[in-house]
């Protein structure tokens, strides 16, 4: 039979992505492969793409021509081999597979049959598998913080959104199998575990006949976990039953990422979100009076077709008004195959880019003070990284959600992955900076 190949994975895009490759991973090393985080040194290179946006798209296909010139046998998975299937196979002849994001789960099988020489084509039109605790994973986080997934997949149709076209309809897990992974996530040593799904206020919907969210967040406080945090809870989700499950349940934090998209009524509905148009300010200032603490993180689209110079003012209007903790906005990427391709009155990309700053230069002084409000309190902090030059620590507050919101930077001793008291000692728009409490003054 001769050794098995040597197999690096080559990871984009978001973390529900990240949780494929984990799962990739976790099956590989099961049955027995040597994976290498070096792509030079591996036989086969798992490239999990993105496709959600085209600059996403650029670099997959940059980094599948890199590979492709290096002479690696190439496995695609990911959205991108959800959504170019033929073309991806016409064009990299590197390619021994494509696999879709409801078919990961057999990439040991996809390996072998690449091995026989066999060029696997493995894309399932309607994904609809999703993992559970039963299969294997190989973190790839730093080691104090875990993603688990409650749900994917999504059943809203947003104008200007691929995704469930890449990633099917929902379906969400069982209340008592995201307990499992919690605790088991938990016995690991994990100190922050993130919810995600494309939507997590709709969690359970599927399953339940009616969202389960609020029940979800009750069952995980009984998780030996420090926090909890959740992503993608759309505000209208956000029912008076899920804002009690926060404030009663110790360990989730009073984080809410809203990805509210715009303010302006018009714009929403021509992103096909009508819903929640009506509700945008009503909802916003209910959850500041019921979770005073709260966090607040949210994405805008900016340039969407027919975006008028009124629009975009309502829109930076309603961000000085709200003053969110945390702001992304983004410029409207024309994607083929949604609604919003082939609208009328598309905006060009210096508009838009004008926009975007503008509504970032909006909210930096607002960013600037939220984040001066700490300054001068005590906090925990997970420390995720060293800084060995300089032995400074890294790591982050529960207002800081991985890889999109602010870092404390911290001096002092303390592990890698440990929760520590840190006394905050200044701060700018994007981060914080303090020093760790000796111990026994928590």
């Amino acid at each position: 039979m001769g050794t098995k190949p040597t197999i690096a994975i080559s990871h984009l895009g978001c973390e529900k992505n990240r949780i494929d490759t984990e799962h990739m991973l976790g099956l590989l090393v099961q049955a027995g492969y040597q994976v290498d985080g070096n792509e030079e040194l591996a036989d086969y290179v798992i490239v999990n793409t993105c496709s959600f946006i085209e600059a996403a798209r650029k670099e997959s296909v940059r980094t599948l021509v890199e590979l492709a010139e290096a002479n690696k046998k190439i496995v695609i998975t990911g959205c991108m081999a959800q959504h170019f299937q033929e073309q991806l196979l016409e064009e990299l002849p590197e390619a021994v597979a494509v696999v879709g994001t409801g078919d990961y789960h057999k990439i040991v099988d996809v390996v072998e049959r690449a091995e026989a020489g066999e060029r696997v084509h493995l894309v399932s039109a309607e994904p609809t598998y999703i993992a559970d605790e039963t299969t294997p994973r190989y973190r790839t986080t730093t080691e104090g913080v875990a993603y688990l997934r409650v749900a994917e997949g999504c059943d809203y149709r947003c104008a200007f959104c691929i995704i469930p076209h890449l990633r099917g309809n929902q379906r969400s897990r069982s209340i008592e199998s995201i307990v499992t992974e919690a605790h088991q996530l938990a016995a690991e040593g994990v100190q922050e575990i993130i919810l995600i799904s494309q939507i997590t206020t709709n969690y359970g919907l599927d399953l339940y006949g009616e969202p389960k969210l609020a029940e979800l967040l009750h069952a995980l406080g009984a998780v030996d976990v420090p926090w909890i945090r959740m992503h993608y809870a759309y505000p209208t989700g956000l029912t008076s039953g899920v804002i009690q499950a926060i404030q009663s349940t110790p360990n989730v934090l009073p984080y809410l990422d809203l990805p509210l998209q715009h303010s302006h009524p018009e714009v929403l509905r021509s992103m096909n979100r009508p819903w929640q148009g009506q509700v945008n300010d009503r909802i916003i200032d209910r959850i500041k009076t019921a979770i005073p603490g709260a966090v607040l993180r949210t994405t805008f689209i900016v340039g969407f077709p027919g975006e008028t110079d009124a629009h975009f003012a309502h829109l930076q209007e309603f961000v000085e008004r709200h003053e969110f903790d945390h702001v992304g906005v983004f410029t409207f990427s024309p994607e083929e195959g949604t609604p919003a391709y082939s609208l009328p009155n598309q905006l060009p990309q210096t508009v838009m880019d004008a926009r975007r700053d503008a509504l970032m230069t909006a909210q930096q002084p607002i960013s600037l003070k939220r984040n001066q409000a700490e300054v001068g309190k005590v906090v925990p902090v997970l420390i995720e990284q060293e800084n060995p030059e300089t032995g400074e620590l890294i790591g982050r507050s529960a207002r800081f959600s991985p890889d999109v919101d602010g870092l404390v930077y911290v001096q002092g001793e303390a592990k890698l992955g440990s929760l520590v008291q840190v006394a905050i000692d200044r701060a700018d728009p994007y981060d914080l900076y303090g020093h760790v409490l000796a111990e026994g003054m928590v």
